[in-house]
């Protein structure tokens, strides 16, 4: 009784689409963009998340960093608590002390800094320079795509430069960029490398990576900020735990600094897990946020299918009757109407899931992200779906199973 109940209830949905198509349509239209958005959110951030994780592996992920001071949430240089202000900045002897550690394959100091690329006529806009060694593609990956890295003698302060990809293209367009001059904030420097960075959608248009520099061609031309800009990076032998060559590293550094146990570190260390906790933080706040706007579109779907199903019981009080004086009973006639409603919504379901399907297709292309749709939002949306129309339906089905079939029969 109960399957060919569900089969009535179908059938009588789809009857109802056909003769009230703009009703209908307008119905679920809460439930085809709520699920399409949850849909879409979900692509970006399974997407980013995928990522942001190859881009890990790639870079290693025995790499880890010392900074004077890293914070998740933006801090005001001038309102830094003071044993923060106290702290000494990197220098190249902490990069020598964690060199000692025979668990540490790298560590070099490395500085970063914003500049203007020029070559003749064409600038670019402001972009990150590194002052680092020839060891950087070892800890931020990317791929060198033409020429070379540093030479050892070109460590020591030699005028060269490794352009990105995007970068060289745009100062040089189809011009060979290799041996020619371009001025990096005002100095000129010779392109020896062109380089193509990993890529990161997260990566803001006036922070591009846009040149490498030796470390001491960058110390003794430019000015930069001593608080942010110079970080020590570091590498552990691959056969090495990343816990242990950070403490390792940790402690070569408190003894290089003399501190004595139970001070506070005068340096902060971030791994490659605390980018990715980083990250994954704020991929779910915003799937959560976007949620939370999808739901109300839902709530307004549901909304809408209990309207239409009150009305649908209006309209169909004699037909209640009539099955009621035929020995349906009150329970069979609640059925029917929840599974009524719910194939209304699992129809927005549906629809949604193929709307949300065509558009994370589309931002997988814009975005140039590495996967699709997760197929567990599909399954979560499909019984989110179902479910509206089973609460939603609730009320107007529990109209109909009340009804008296007396006074339903009478009802004009």
């Amino acid at each position: 009784m109960l399957l060919r109940n569900v089969d009535e209830g179908v059938v009588i949905a789809l009857s109802a689409l056909r003769t009230n198509k703009l009703r209908s349509a307008l119905t679920i239209l809460g439930v085809v963009i709520g699920v399409a958005t949850v849909m879409a959110m979900a692509s970006i951030v399974q997407g980013v998340r995928t990522q942001i994780f190859n881009a890990m592996n790639t870079a290693g992920p025995s790499a880890f960093y010392v900074m004077r001071f890293f914070s998740q949430t933006p801090l005001n240089p001038d309102n830094l608590p003071y044993e923060v202000r106290i702290r000494p900045i990197i220098q190249e002897s902490d990069a020598a002390a964690v060199r000692t550690v025979p668990a540490i394959q790298y560590a070099g100091i490395w500085v970063q800094m914003f500049q203007r690329l020029e070559y003749q006529e064409v600038s670019t806009q402001l972009v990150t320079v590194y002052g680092a060694d020839a060891h950087y593609m070892d800890i931020l990956g990317g791929t060198l795509l033409r020429g070379r890295f540093f030479a050892p003698a070109e460590l020591k302060g030699a005028p060269v430069v490794v352009l990105e990809a995007e970068s060289a293209d745009r100062l040089f367009g189809r011009i060979d960029p290799l041996g020619k001059r371009i001025r990096c904030g005002g100095v000129a420097l010779t392109v020896i490398g062109i380089y193509q960075r990993p890529e990161n959608i997260f990566e803001p248009p006036s922070q591009q990576i846009g040149a490498i520099l030796p470390f001491e061609t960058a110390q003794h031309n430019y000015h930069y900020d001593e608080t942010n800009g110079l970080f020590l990076s570091v590498k552990g032998w691959p056969s090495v735990p990343v816990p242990e060559a950070t403490d390792l590293a940790i402690a070569a550094l408190r003894k290089a600094r003399r501190l004595r146990p139970g001070l506070p570190d005068t340096f902060d260390v971030i791994t490659q897990d605390q980018i990715l906790d980083t990250i994954g933080n704020l991929t779910t706040a915003f799937f959560g946020v976007m949620v939370a706007l999808s739901s109300v579109a839902l709530l307004v779907g549901g909304i809408g299918v209990m309207a239409i199903m009150m009305v649908s019981v209006t309209d169909r009080t004699r037909e209640i009757g009539l099955r009621k004086a035929l020995g349906a009973t009150s329970r069979e006639i609640l059925w029917q109407f929840l599974v009524e409603a719910a194939t209304l919504t699992l129809l927005g379901g549906l629809l949604g899931i193929a709307v949300g399907l065509g558009l994370g297709q589309f931002l997988k292309l814009v975005l140039e992200l590495q996967s699709g749709v997760p197929l567990w939002s599909a399954v979560i949306a499909t019984l989110v779906s179902i479910g509206i129309g089973l609460v939603f339906g609730l009320l107007p089905a529990n109209r109909a199973a009340r009804m008296d079939p007396v006074e339903a029969l009478r009802h004009e």
